[in-house]
């Protein structure tokens, strides 16, 4: 199968920032930030998440994952060691793996034998604190998150949105040729005929597990796309070009129609929270 991730990772640039590795002291709150997710990796100890007024609680190693920006708060025990870790991933641009997943998703350690090595790399880096450790536990944090999305993806884990769409054999063909060629004449016989399937079949697939139509999905992707390349300096023309739309007066009618807002308001309220 082709790469599933490589056109969202292209689009839209994962960053990340570790910022506890040991032992945890004391609760610790995080807001709902931008766009910005949280990972925290829960090494040893016990650890209580509390979440719009839940609480859960973890004895075992654990990734507890938000992929958005979701206001929690963790509670250490006193022998509570982690790996914690802020990162931007397009949440604000329009990244569909945003709505991929649910507001906290957990995974034991001990269920994702895949993302071992790295997160064994990872510890070790954590523990021993060379030069220019810094730098690289926030390499490594990413490929953690990477290896993560590949697992969800490769244990069929989650049964709605993008993941599971790209989980799917067929589906991913198709979902794989919307992201690498964008600006295509996509029609929906085209699209399951990428997906080889009959067009009513494919309809009702996409629908039930995506969780929108093929077409919406398109017109998501491209405005996504679209303001991850206004943010990188692209001109509208350059954007509107680059992801199928006519002109600038085009894109800006349907940039509008899904974001609420012209592209210009859009990149001038962005700026303004930078």
């Amino acid at each position: 199968m082709d790469d599933r991730l490589r056109w969202v990772l292209e689009a839209f640039e994962l960053r990340a920032h570790v910022f506890q590795a040991g032992p945890m002291c004391g609760s610790s709150k995080y807001g709902e930030q931008g766009g910005r997710g949280f990972i925290h990796i829960l090494q040893s100890g016990q650890l209580t998440v509390e979440l719009r007024g839940a609480t859960h609680f973890f004895a075992e190693p654990t990734l507890i994952f938000f992929m958005g920006p979701v206001g929690h708060r963790l509670i250490p025990n006193a022998e509570a060691e982690s790996v914690c870790a802020s990162f931007e991933f397009g949440g604000s641009l329009g990244n569909p793996l945003v709505r991929a997943l649910p507001d906290m998703f957990s995974l034991r350690l001990s269920d994702a034998p895949g993302l071992a090595k790295a997160l064994d790399l990872l510890f070790d880096e954590a523990r021993e604190k060379h030069c220019g450790y810094q730098a690289v536990l926030d390499r490594m944090i990413e490929v953690v998150i990477i290896g993560l999305l590949r697992d969800l993806m490769d244990a069929n884990r989650l049964k709605l949105g993008l993941l599971a769409g790209l989980a799917d054999v067929r589906l991913a063909k198709a979902i794989n040729a919307m992201h690498a060629q964008p600006a295509s004449g996509w029609t929906l016989d085209r699209l399951a005929e990428q997906a080889g399937m009959s067009r009513a079949r494919f309809a009702k697939r996409f629908h039930d597990v995506v969780g929108t139509t093929p077409l919406a999905y398109l017109t998501e992707w491209r405005i996504g796309l679209a303001k991850s390349l206004l943010w990188r300096g692209k001109s509208l023309e350059q954007a509107a070009s680059a992801v199928g739309y006519s002109g600038a007066t085009t894109l800006s009618r349907a940039f509008r129609g899904l974001a609420g807002e012209s592209p210009k308001s859009w990149l001038s309220g962005r700026k303004s929270q930078s």
